[in-house]
């Protein structure tokens, strides 16, 4: 044949370099065709196996249990609702007569008339106007009591300080205990309701100011 041909009229030098370059590229072609079985089986690994990312997204998406959402419905949400308006609401006549009278014992009563009726308002509210059979919210009596009980302790919170006949003592405590009220809805709304913590603490904080500032300035004229 040809090739036969070719190979008896090389000398034998030129059989040796031959030889060396068949060597050379039959090794090059080795490691080539490795490295692509190296990265096809890198590929499968990584579609087996989801990243720690995705897992974790996985995670962050999961939808709570079908206890945990009526415990939401029927004690946090009414809860958190009456927390929000008994810390909030009450600032104002509570301040108001604060700095209207300068008496602690009239504040006191006041707000202890405003905390009590807040809190039977909003628990007979919430108990009265869905049954819960549509809506899914459970008992009315859980929710409304749920609702009044947190109304009355937000009102509370910022009147019992009113028991201390020094206003000035008696009005920073009850500043420092409102501080801790509208941090402990910013809680509840972050942990509880997957509110972003400063969405949460601006709405509060807005709120809060709004009515604090109103009471004062009744408080005042």
């Amino acid at each position: 044949s040809k090739e036969a041909a070719v190979f008896t009229a090389m000398g034998l030098q030129e059989l040796k370099n031959y030889k060396q370059l068949l060597c050379l590229s039959c090794h090059n072609r080795a490691n080539t065709i490795g490295s692509l079985c190296d990265k096809t089986s890198l590929v499968k690994g990584k579609s087996r196996h989801p990243s720690q990312k995705t897992t974790a997204a996985n995670h962050t998406i999961k939808k709570p249990s079908k206890t945990q959402r009526q415990t939401l419905l029927t004690w946090i949400q009414p809860g958190l609702a009456g927390l929000m308006d008994g810390s909030v609401s009450t600032l104002a006549p509570i301040f108001a007569a604060a700095f209207a009278t300068g008496d602690t014992h009239q504040t006191f009563l006041i707000g202890l008339s405003a905390s009590i009726g807040a809190g039977l308002s909003m628990g007979f509210t919430e108990a009265a106007h869905d049954d819960g059979k549509l809506s899914g919210r459970g008992s009315p009596l859980k929710r409304g009591l749920a609702s009044g009980i947190m109304t009355t302790l937000g009102g509370l919170g910022h009147t019992l300080p009113y028991l201390i006949n020094s206003f000035y003592v008696a009005t920073i405590i009850a500043f420092i205990i409102v501080f801790f009220e509208l941090g402990a809805i910013v809680w509840i709304q972050n942990r509880f309701m997957s509110t972003p913590f400063w969405r949460a603490s601006l709405q509060v904080i807005i709120g809060g100011a709004l009515v604090f500032a109103t009471g004062i300035l009744i408080g005042s004229i």
